[in-house]
């Protein structure tokens, strides 16, 4: 299993769900909290009379569903789809023999040719919050100036990686009081992309307030949220973004380009602001008022907050899974 949105996201949401049902995580990165299942575990399984729930989120795991249920397995399936694409024959054929699918938003369900059940991902609104002290937060990074503004993901064209930067390229002299962050892996096949990145910013004279980190463990991208004012979602297509409810929950201000969950999450002009994809102009014109007034995006991060609190928690993810659960088993 590869760590990345969707094992993030299922690895949040599972420990929730195993306080309302017996349940257990079956494969590597485990969760706190949450039993796990060994091989053997699972062929203990085998004869068991009364249904189980298979809960995948990858055509591997269908694939394993499906096969141990032909073999006799008491398995109810249920996938979990966030891609916003023309599914393959083989992501279709497995999708027909489910028993529930769920759509992480409604352009997910589209793309499915059947009834699916919408559930957003859901944030650990204790886990991301606001810091007592955001400018003491910012003090801890080491960066020039008072404010952070940030954009989280590996760095690669899809993420918008170059949006952002040739926005902060052109903000940045004329606010000297912010730095930019990117936080996020560079993986071998983007390392041509991430160092022309690099050079850029080489070029524009600003290496000391364009930060790259490349990969963090997750503790450290959860103070890096608490550092920003504002976050830049850039992406040029997307399952769902949940850095986009990350960075909410943690109070910075939004401005996000209109990909994967965005215009989902995002009330335009009130918790955050929409931007077509891929286009710097937009961006650089809807961060500029926030930069120019920090209060006003202190504002609208607060707002944004409120609005993950009341729709997107993790709470409210796993008691929607947990409804569709109850009608199969």
């Amino acid at each position: 299993m590869r760590y990345s949105g969707v094992t993030a996201t299922n690895r949040m949401v599972a420990p929730k769900l195993a306080r309302q049902f017996r349940a257990a995580w079956f494969g590597p990165d485990a969760p706190d909290g949450m039993a796990r299942m060994t091989i053997a575990d699972l062929l203990k399984l085998w004869r068991r009379r009364t249904p189980l729930i298979w809960h995948a989120r990858r055509n591997n795991e269908m694939i394993a569903g499906v096969l141990l249920r032909s073999l006799g397995w008491p398995l109810k399936l249920v996938f979990t789809s966030a891609a916003q694409r023309h599914h393959t024959w083989i992501t279709r054929w497995l999708i027909r023999r489910m028993d529930a699918i769920i759509a992480a938003n409604d352009i997910s369900a589209s793309f499915l040719k059947r009834a699916a059940t919408v559930i957003p991902h859901g944030v650990d609104t204790d886990v991301y919050a606001p810091p007592a002290d955001r400018a003491a937060a910012f003090a801890t990074a080491s960066l020039p100036g008072r404010y952070a503004i940030g954009c989280f993901g590996r760095v690669r064209a899809q993420k918008g990686s170059d949006v952002f930067l040739d926005a902060m390229c052109r903000l940045l002299p004329r606010y000297p009081d912010f730095s930019a962050v990117m936080v996020g892996a560079i993986t071998p096949e983007q390392s041509g992309f991430a160092n022309d990145l690099k050079q850029r910013i080489k070029a524009a004279g600003l290496p000391s307030r364009i930060v790259i980190t490349g990969e963090l463990e997750i503790e450290q991208v959860q103070r890096w949220y608490q550092r920003l004012t504002i976050y830049a979602f850039t992406s040029r297509n997307e399952g769902f973004g949940l850095t986009l409810i990350e960075a909410m929950a943690a109070g910075s201000a939004l401005v996000a380009s209109r990909a994967g969950a965005a215009e989902l999450v995002v009330e335009d002009g009130v918790t955050g602001v929409l931007t077509p994809s891929g286009d710097v102009e937009a961006l650089v014109s809807a961060l500029e008022p926030l930069m120019r007034d920090p209060g006003l995006a202190a504002a609208m991060g607060a707002r944004a907050r409120a609005r993950v609190l009341e729709k997107f928690s993790l709470d409210a993810e796993a008691n929607a899974i947990a409804g569709v659960y109850r009608t199969l088993v």
